[in-house]
């Protein structure tokens, strides 16, 4: 049987990977356009199994459960990058896996991803590959301070990193070392945090949503804003960077490209993400088709929709410490699009959900944001 190019219509079964709130938000756009969804993920009561149509209860690496999910669906995408990649190749006999292994492969590991960037001929932050304690001390003297160390494989939102300021710092490096090689990243002294994210189907068509300016706080996210407070020609090499990537890699299904604005408006790639993505979330009210419809379009070899933007916008993520105060303030919110996840605890620096505030101007989102004294516990807005 012939999997390649093969369009999967309304009725079929969608087979997601992760039961977390990106595989729901997927889910939801799909049950939209008709389809059905069967997901698989060990909690029994996952954001995206509240809304599947089928649930398998399995760890991610369990062979047994995911050729059940394989024989129930017609096709097979997934939610985060941190699943077996052999396990998710010993199903593409039985069923449709558009968007393959190789880039899930590529972004698990932070020096394959690097290099494969290079290769594409963009341009990444000086960096060297770690394996000891001495290679620091042998690499710092070139790279300079500050630097940042970060584990090759499974760190996200900060975990796994290191910030090296002065030379005594790195005597902290074993905890990061112990779960294998690191890269050491010169620091960079950027503008703007931004991302890029590009759908492409299996026929090669590709749509790129419009660049979003993010701000971290605590290294997670806080706020999108779109569109990214950069120039147009900023914002252009930032759009054809991360096509050249999507090229390059044969990317099927969705691609989120985090890049650095520098003072000069030069442009460096910092992180891949083989999915949709935290910054995307706008594009639900946003766009006029969302990261999330988009993807589901480009794994079913649909013709792409159009990600206009339909109004300037910012997206604020409810963190656990939020999400009481938002629930008191809603009779008082007006216009605010509010999107919870399902997650029954709320955690603090948890992702419980996210709202976008769609307004005339982003500057009048922010300050409306800013003002609402929801996120009183975060310091830096709209900077």
């Amino acid at each position: 049987m012939n999997l390649a190019n093969m369009v999967i219509l309304p009725g079929q079964t969608i087979g997601i990977i992760g039961g977390g709130q990106l595989g729901r938000m997927m889910a939801l756009a799909a049950k939209a356009q008709g389809f059905r969804i069967a997901v698989m993920d060990p909690n029994p009561d996952s954001p995206c199994g509240q809304v599947a149509d089928y649930k398998i209860i399995g760890a991610y690496d369990d062979a047994a459960a995911i050729k059940r999910l394989a024989k129930m669906s017609d096709v097979i995408t997934y939610e985060f990058e941190n699943i077996d990649g052999d396990t998710l190749k010993s199903i593409s006999h039985l069923v449709h896996v558009p968007q393959g292994t190789d880039l899930l492969e590529i972004t698990k590991d932070r020096i394959a991803e690097k290099t494969a960037i290079q290769a594409a001929g963009i341009e990444v932050a000086p960096f060297a590959v770690i394996q000891t304690k001495q290679e620091i001390y042998d690499t710092i003297k070139e790279l300079g301070f500050p630097a940042v160390l970060k584990t090759s494989r499974g760190g996200y939102d900060g975990k796994g990193q290191l910030v090296i300021k002065c030379k005594e710092d790195i005597a902290e490096a074993n905890s990061l070392l112990e779960h294998g090689g690191c890269v050491l990243e010169k620091w960079m002294p950027f503008t703007k945090e931004i991302s890029v994210i590009v759908s492409r189907n299996e026929k090669g068509d590709t749509a790129v949503f419009p660049v979003a300016e993010n701000i971290h706080v605590n290294n997670i996210l806080h706020q999108t804003i779109v569109p990214a407070r950069i120039s147009e020609a900023a914002q252009n090499g930032a759009i054809q960077a991360a096509l050249r990537l999507v090229e390059s890699l044969g990317m099927v299904g969705t691609l989120a490209v985090e890049m650095f604005v520098m003072a000069d408006e030069t442009i460096y790639i910092n992180e891949l993400a083989p999915r949709p993505h935290n910054s995307g979330h706008y594009s639900i009210d946003a766009c006029e088709t969302s990261q999330f419809e988009q993807h589901i379009r480009a794994i079913c070899n649909w013709p792409l929709g159009s990600t206009n933007l339909l109004k300037p916008v910012v997206m604020v993520n409810i963190l656990g410490q939020h999400q009481a105060k938002l629930l008191e303030k809603i009779p008082t919110l007006s216009n605010w699009k509010i999107h919870l996840y399902g997650k029954k605890e709320a955690k603090t620096g948890r992702k419980m959900g996210h709202v976008t505030l769609l307004r005339e101007t982003v500057e009048e989102a922010v300050l409306e944001a800013d003002d609402s004294q929801i996120w009183d516990s975060v310091i830096l807005i709209g900077g």
